[in-house]
């Protein structure tokens, strides 16, 4: 069924790191592998979209959920930055239960000091992506978070389903429209979504997207990403970060529109 094909398509990178667990025990003839058991039945993901604010590790109560490859056997520094997102995109596991995510600063100066913080439920079998948003104070050391569900659809090869996240504090509700560059035909995807809230995903043909966002009533865009390929068969999350009121093409902190795959 499609929840089998979306936990083989997520877990696959974690059996490279069992193999070389593995590997790295095999050493010792008179080891016992005891690999059995099941993988969590939840999957949450990681992006840091708070405006300047600092490189971070992403916890869940006391476990470390993503981290940074590091030569030297120290943990790394670097954390993930600005714009990006945890463990290469990928979900992360995580048994159901009530918990407290929080992003952590990675950087030596102010080590592990939490930025932010949400406490919230994860429910059997249900994917989610948690963000930290809005614009970092530097006096308080803070930024916004917040958590939604990723209620993805079934595995449809006829099509690609997109959503938009908005992740703006300073924007209004906003729709989120892809153009398509071979017909021209614009698609709304879904509804209005307002700041910390995610609207439906939206089936679309496969194909090279011209994305833009719109206020409610508005005559023109606010911002707009174009040449974006949605795979038919996939599924994307379209996620806005930024300061509205930026109208540099170039400046870090402009509105922008994130696209990450969900599978």
């Amino acid at each position: 069924d499609h929840r089998a094909v979306k936990n083989m398509k997520r877990y696959f990178h974690l059996a490279g790191l069992v193999l070389c667990a593995v590997a790295l025990t095999s050493c010792d003839k008179n080891a016992v592998q005891d690999i059995s058991g099941t993988l969590p039945a939840s999957r949450i993901k990681f992006f840091n979209f708070g405006v300047n604010a600092p490189s971070v590790n992403f916890y869940a109560n006391d476990t470390k959920m993503t981290a940074i490859t590091s030569a030297t056997g120290a943990e790394a520094t670097t954390g993930v930055a600005y714009g990006g997102v945890g463990s290469g995109g990928f979900y992360g596991g995580i048994a159901p239960g009530q918990y407290t995510f929080t992003g952590k600063i990675s950087a030596t100066v102010d080590k592990d000091l939490v930025i932010s913080s949400v406490a919230a439920p994860i429910a059997d079998g249900k994917d989610y992506s948690y963000y930290i948003s809005g614009f970092y104070n530097t006096t308080s050391k803070t930024a916004d978070a917040f958590i939604v569900e990723d209620d993805i659809p079934a595995v449809d090869y006829t099509v690609a389903y997109v959503r938009f996240v908005n992740g703006i504090s300073n924007s209004s509700p906003m729709v989120l429209n892809a153009k398509s560059t071979v017909t021209g035909t614009t698609t709304p995807i879904g509804t209005a979504v307002a700041y910390k809230s995610g609207g439906a995903f939206t089936a679309l043909p496969g194909a090279v997207y011209d994305l833009s966002t719109r206020v409610t009533g508005a005559s023109t865009d606010a911002f707009a990403r174009t040449g974006v390929s949605f795979v038919a068969g996939h599924v994307y999350t379209i996620a806005s970060r930024g300061d509205i009121t930026v109208v540099s093409t170039t400046a870090t902190n402009r509105p922008f529109l994130d696209n990450t795959a969900n599978y």
